[in-house]
């Protein structure tokens, strides 16, 4: 069973600009969450590219996005 990281832990992990692929893609396989904040934290939150349900969770809400512009239209 794997402990909850401290909010320490996740700081240094946001602060790290290793797991910043080109400065703006957030991708830390330690990093568990879903949606983490932004580069930028007031700018919202972002996908964890290295977990894949993230990817899957980004997929569908653009799938929602592009089904609910197509039956506006």
């Amino acid at each position: 069973m794997s402990t909850k990281p401290s909010a320490e832990l996740r700081d240094q992990w946001h602060e790290d600009s290793s797991n910043w692929k080109p400065g703006v893609f957030y991708f830390n396989r330690a990093d568990k969450r879903l949606l983490p904040p932004k580069r930028l934290k007031a700018m919202g939150w972002t996908v964890n590219f290295a977990n894949p349900v993230s990817i899957l969770v980004l997929i569908a809400m653009t799938a929602v996005i592009v089904l609910l512009t197509d039956l506006s239209a």
